[in-house]
């Protein structure tokens, strides 16, 4: 399953799979509001198409469409993200990050890619942040050799890569890696968009949350190279 960052990862054939998005196109179809979707649209930045399901009514179609289904393995969580991605509208993208999130223990280290392939496709905070967040983040954390890649992304181009190397430890706690969270702040503190200094910000607001004393002398130090929204965002719950 492992690809270079170049390619498409291939969809797995997974019968798994076939019976979900045909559940699910089905239940979420039938549950269409097409006058909240053009709303929901417009609040999204018109970043993709959608049905009009509001969170509670998805969550419990999504219900729904699981129910009686068999735990999935590694195959299955890719073709069933990779196949909810090629459809259009936002809500099938939203069932399948909470897919992933449920079932993310069950995947390696060679799942990445694929989530790499997420992040960099209609992206939008709505999806990177909940993928970096529990998805990347509790792929490195069982296996730390992925903060190699880590690395790779934290330089990319591709601000959403950049944006989830940030955030993918904001669960960490306790477990932060605390020299690649602040070098990651510092390696792109002069980023000039707003969704990468936001993630500054919140990454660093979440740290605090466990070593506040940290955070403020790291700010104190820095708070010069990072921008304002940065550092405003940082000291929100702990102050200077």
């Amino acid at each position: 399953m492992s690809v270079t960052a170049a390619e498409t990862p291939d969809v797995p054939c997974s019968p798994l799979a076939d019976t979900v998005v045909e559940r699910l196109t089905t239940v979420y179809t039938a549950a269409a509001d097409p006058e909240r979707a053009v709303a929901m649209r417009a609040y999204m930045r018109d970043v993709a198409p959608f049905l009009g399901l509001t969170s509670p009514v998805r969550r419990s179609l999504s219900r729904t469409v699981l129910e009686g289904l068999p735990r999935p393995g590694e195959a299955d969580c890719a073709a069933v993200a990779l196949r909810c991605w090629r459809l259009p509208e936002r809500e099938y993208h939203y069932f399948a990050v909470d897919f992933l999130r449920r079932h993310v223990t069950h995947c390696s280290s060679g799942f990445l890619p694929v989530v790499r392939h997420l992040l960099t496709t209609v992206p939008w905070w709505d999806t990177v942040d909940l993928l970096a967040a529990h998805v990347v983040g509790g792929l490195v954390a069982a296996d730390r050799d992925l903060t190699a890649e880590m690395d790779a992304w934290i330089a990319d181009e591709d601000l959403w890569l950049v944006r989830a190397a940030l955030l993918h430890q904001l669960r960490y706690k306790e477990r932060t890696d605390t020299e690649r969270l602040f070098g990651y702040c510092l390696r792109q503190s002069g980023h000039d968009d707003f969704f990468v200094r936001k993630a500054i910000g919140w990454c660093l607001r979440a740290y605090a949350g466990t070593d506040p004393d940290a955070v403020r002398a790291f700010v104190a130090e820095h708070g010069r190279r990072l921008a304002p929204l940065s550092v405003r965002e940082a000291l929100r719950t702990v102050g200077r």
